[in-house]
């Protein structure tokens, strides 16, 4: 007990230090686990035997695939099924067949290769997402195609996982001791490939018959208690004991805990779950990532170096030409097929866990399953090289993409509105349904298509460019309504139209109060923070339901909102630029000033009134 709590003191002590560090350096958390492993283990040799550790850290795979299940209703799976099934099926396919086609070619049996192609077949879900938010890459086309395909990959692991047990090769001496280990826990020990299948088929309709008839009367029963707690307790009963029902039937823990995430996803308590569960996941997963790095095989790959450096770049190089043929057929182009290709070109972590499944299924022998561990964890590494580099080609390509793609605007209209995105809809709805006509510009061509769907006129291109604000009509417009979701595209809008435009009326959308200050020093009239209102709003609620009248709470809101606007216009004056505000002294006396003033003006507004009503 003593050793397995060092052991672990020693794995989290790790992961404090390096995932910060590998987040600012924005390699990303993964791969910040996957260093922290590679340091204590191979490098400092601080732990030997990580086989323990692993088995619990694994859990965190396992509740990865229950919050996944959670995330995807069963109608929304139906929404995308095109885009699932087309873009993500067809890279699915693509790259098991070739790697297939390779592994075979190295002599191995069609059994092992294609489990090999199965494995290659899968991207990393948490390195990929993960960086595409940082990058705020997320939203554009080639971003929404990789989530796609990640998404569909992430389901795709389930049907793997079944197949996995019926392309066993190696006799079952191969691994006697583990089985001796487990043979009392194995419900499936002895049967042939076909009958582990229905055994397997079998389990599967039961966890879902008891998630339909059986989760919400138990939920219900468990909301009854009004004990939070139960509500933790009951989400990691459902994980681990699924878990231990699927290895006592000889099957991964991950399948049966994602299938029943996808049926408890319409659940009026999956928000419950998922944030009850989200915190075990997230350090558990992280272990899990830790003990692959701190298992890595470093002899064997100082062994044979130029062998598994080549597979691993000899596996990104076919993945890269089956994407980018892929996104081709799909209609991505430029900027957006590069990144659907280098994002997604790389082996994900669960390869880890086909890996080792396919070697407890006798499917894997140990050298060759060592050697694949390493070309998974090489391409891992190998990704935030290709994000540099699709950064590198997004520059190059960025004037001759917008060119190309860009629409030419035939419209022109008194109000300009740059960006239609949530925020800008209600502009646009408002401002045309009252009769004025609007020229929408968004760089979005999904968000433009969806417009169009509707009714509404817009075209694509990117509203930074100096051409297209010129063809839109800003030179001749009345008001330039600016509400991009980017704050430095923002920034750079209002600045090139109020050098152009003195006289040109300038409304814009701010994100936070800093960015209110960057755009009222570019030149906006009127800036409205995006939640402000909203607030402002909920703040006026809070009032009256703490026995304020309508009419006091409507008094305190207005005054509260007019001296915010001059606080705004005071601050901007002392604001400096890249200086933290805490930094500037003049800014906090004058902060502490107003809100001073504004307590004053809130209790003098309603002294006032409450005396009128009085009289």
């Amino acid at each position: 007990m003593q050793h397995f709590l060092l052991e672990a003191s020693i794995f989290l002590a790790a992961a404090v230090i390096a995932v910060p560090i590998a987040a600012r350096m924005g390699l990303g958390s993964v791969l910040g686990y996957l260093l922290a492993g590679l340091v204590i283990g191979p490098g400092l040799g601080l732990v030997a035997e990580t086989e323990d550790l692993q088995h619990f850290a694994e859990f965190g795979v396992v509740m990865m695939l229950f919050l996944i299940g959670l995330e995807l209703e069963p109608r929304a799976l139906w929404d995308m099924r095109h885009r699932l099934v087309g873009l993500g099926g067809l890279q699915i396919a693509l790259t098991t067949a070739a790697v297939m086609g390779v592994a075979m070619g190295f002599g191995l049996v069609w059994q092992t290769s294609l489990a090999i192609g199965m494995i290659f077949a899968l991207s990393s879900t948490a390195i990929v997402l993960q960086t595409l938010s940082e990058k705020r890459l997320m939203q554009t086309s080639g971003g929404r195609s990789a989530f796609s395909v990640l998404l569909t990959q992430d389901i795709a692991v389930i049907p793997m996982l079944v197949v996995v047990p019926l392309l066993a090769v190696l006799p079952a001496s191969y691994h006697a001791a583990d089985h001796d280990t487990h043979q009392a826990l194995s419900l499936v020990e002895g049967l042939p490939g076909w009958g582990a299948a229905l055994v397997t088929l079998g389990c599967i309709a039961g966890i879902v018959v008891a998630g339909v008839y059986g989760a919400r009367p138990l939920f219900r029963f468990i909301h009854a208690a009004h004990l939070p707690e139960m509500f933790t307790a009951i989400a990691l009963l459902i994980v681990v004991g699924i878990g231990f029902l699927m290895m006592s039937l000889g099957l991964s823990p991950a399948l049966g805990t994602f299938l029943a995430g996808v049926v408890l996803a319409n659940s009026e308590f999956r928000h419950e779950l998922e944030s009850d569960i989200a915190p075990f996941k997230g350090l558990l997963l992280g272990l899990f990532f830790i003990t692959v790095g701190a298992g890595f095989n470093v002899t064997r790959l100082m062994q044979e170096p130029a062998t598994i450096f080549g597979l691993a770049i000899g596996l990104i190089l076919l993945k890269g030409i089956i994407l980018f043929a892929v996104g081709r057929v799909f209609g991505l182009r430029k900027r957006a097929q590069w990144l659907f290709t280098l994002s997604l070109a790389q082996a994900g972590e669960f390869g880890f866990v086909l890996i080792s499944f396919a070697t407890q299924q006798l499917v894997l022998g140990q050298a060759l399953a060592e050697t694949l561990l390493l070309v998974v964890a090489l391409s891992m590494l190998i990704t935030p090289l290709l994000f540099l580099l699709y950064e590198f080609l997004a520059v190059r390509l960025s004037d001759s993409v917008e060119a190309l793609e860009a629409d030419e605007i035939d419209d022109h209209g008194p109000v300009i509105i740059a960006g239609i995105g949530r925020f800008g809809q209600i502009v646009n709805r408002l401002v045309r349904n009252s009769g004025f006509p609007t020229v929408v510009v968004d760089h979005d061509m999904e968000t433009i298509r969806l417009m169009r769907s509707f009714g509404y006129k817009g075209f694509f291109g990117d509203p930074t460019r100096p051409e297209l604000l010129h063809a839109a009509g800003i030179d001749s417009a009345t008001v330039l309504v600016v509400t991009v979701d980017e704050p430095k595209s923002a920034n750079k809008i209002v600045a090139y139209a109020r050098r152009l435009r003195p006289d040109l009326h300038i409304i814009a959308r701010a994100r936070d109060r800093t960015h209110t200050f960057e755009l009222y020093q570019a030149g906006a009239n009127d800036i409205v923070r995006e939640m402000f209102d909203s607030s402002l709003r909920a703040g006026r609620y809070v009032l009256e339901n703490m026995g304020m009248s309508e009419y006091e709470a409507a008094l305190a809101e207005e005054t509260f909102y007019h001296h915010d606007r001059h606080t705004v216009r005071e601050l901007a004056r002392l604001w400096e630029p890249g200086k933290p505000v805490m930094d500037n002294k003049d800014y906090v006396i004058r902060a502490q000033e107003l809100e001073k003033e504004l307590e004053m003006a809130l209790f003098s507004a309603l002294d006032t009134r409450r005396k009128d009503d009085a009289a």
